[in-house]
């Protein structure tokens, strides 16, 4: 059966298109400083918004009614599977994202739980046969259940911690099974209220033991996904332990984990830590460690993660830029839509205009940031903003030549006063906007 019958495949008609299920600007096949527009993007639905989500808020139930909603919980996940490859193959959207709570409803027992993950697992692996369709990435929701009241890994019930474990063990195994090019951890419940009664340092440690314990798995099963630390400040904790990049960086330095993990990086998280986004993908590119984004954006005057779909072109291609930077790009990560509808696009073709909107704002984001190097808008202004470091006692300081009594020495010498110039910001904004509207 078809679960969106009204909505036909989406294909590229370009800017002159009127036609709403189209894109305007995502053209796979387009080539971009040397690769397609496909191979930049690696585009991913995120399951749990797409399929889960019901537009429920803390003010009122829920109003998107799907056809899936009145099936028992084992067959409306299997009515969800066929929704989402749909959903992908009418999109043109190579790939998927789920934890395993999306996709399978949990069991009064762990064994219960697991029997119905595989399932699912083996109607997800029959149907990405037949699509060719992939998992980007797969992770444990270990948040939702009151068992993670006081967090998974760094819960001060042992038994919590035990229980963590063994779910992240199964969802390894079926990121193996499904052929997942990225695990995330992402610590939901990883954070605390208060100090006055929280030991950080034994929750840091048991964080780090259970990290260390899930790169020991995936090399003795043979799973050789990328692994992925999502940073966000709050919520639902007060302070979560990865607040952001550089924290997140910090710990798995200190742990001796930042040869096996990298970081995938969400454009709401970023804006709740009180960063842009392409700050948090500069720091994660800076460090060798970007790996992936969630691609959604958060509303300005509201403080919580609204996870809306991206529409603001400044954020896709600043974002984009970043990304253009990075050694390999995205790599094996993608820009996965962690992004729902708003609770008054309820119905069934908001999905396909919501993820359209988003696609298009990425791949206008991507030509505007190829044009930003390609032209070197951004780089000859930095260039030439720090070559007072290319020479002279700038060149001494950057090679590591110079000395404080080098440099005092330095200083007494000179009998000019220092001139400092102009950023000119403004007229870089300006520069930007031009490059980006004329794409």
């Amino acid at each position: 059966m078809s679960f969106f019958p009204n909505v036909p495949e989406i294909k590229y008609e370009g800017r002159s298109s009127k036609n709403p299920f189209s894109y305007k600007h995502y053209n796979p096949q387009e080539v971009v400083l040397g690769k397609t527009m496909e191979e930049h993007l690696r585009l991913a639905v995120a399951y749990w918004h797409t399929f889960n989500a019901n537009g429920t808020d803390p003010f009122g139930a829920g109003t998107a009614v799907r056809s899936w909603d009145s099936l028992s919980p084992l067959d409306r996940s299997k009515a969800r599977v066929e929704a989402n490859f749909e959903l992908l193959v009418k999109l043109g959207v190579p790939f998927y994202a789920f934890h395993d709570a999306d996709v399978a409803p949990e069991g009064a027992t762990l064994a219960e739980t697991n029997k119905n993950i595989d399932v699912i697992v083996a109607k997800l692996k029959e149907f990405q046969q037949a699509t060719g369709k992939k998992l980007l990435w797969n992770t444990a929701n270990l948040f939702t259940n009151p068992r993670y009241v006081h967090g998974a890994s760094t819960s001060n019930n042992a038994e919590v911690f035990a229980y963590s474990a063994a779910t992240i063990k199964k969802m390894l195994e079926v990121g193996k099974e499904l052929g997942a090019e990225n695990y995330v951890f992402w610590g939901g419940r990883e954070g605390y209220e208060s100090l006055l009664n929280t030991d950080m340092g034994l929750e840091l440690d048991n964080l780090a033991r259970m990290l260390h314990m899930a790169v020991d798995y995936a090399k003795e099963i043979g799973f050789g996904a990328q692994f992925l630390i999502e940073p966000k400040p709050k919520e639902p904790t007060k302070h979560q332990y990865d607040f952001d990049a550089a924290t997140a960086l910090q710990f798995l330095q200190k742990y001796g984990l930042k040869d096996y993990f990298k970081l995938n990086i969400e454009a709401n998280h970023a804006t709740l830590a009180g960063h842009t986004f392409e700050h948090e993908l500069r720091v994660a590119r800076l460090n060798g460690a970007l790996g992936s984004i969630d691609a959604n954006q958060g509303d300005y005057l509201l403080g919580w993660d609204t996870d809306e779909f991206p529409f603001d072109l400044y954020s896709t291609t600043l974002a984009m830029y970043e990304i253009l930077k990075n050694d390999g790009g995205i790599g094996k990560g993608g820009v996965n839509f962690d992004a729902k509808v708003r609770r008054t696009s309820f119905e069934d073709e908001d999905l396909f205009f919501a993820h359209i909107a988003g696609i298009d704002a990425y791949a206008h984001g991507l030509k505007a940031a190829a044009k930003l190097i390609e032209e070197r808008v951004l780089d000859g202004v930095i260039e030439e903003r720090y070559s007072s470091y290319s020479s002279g006692i700038g060149a001494d300081i950057v090679a590591g030549k110079a000395s404080l009594k080098s440099l005092e020495q330095y200083v007494l010498t000179q009998q000019q006063p220092i001139v400092n110039r102009s950023n000119r910001l403004e007229q870089l904004r300006a520069a930007l906007n031009e490059v980006i509207f004329s794409v």
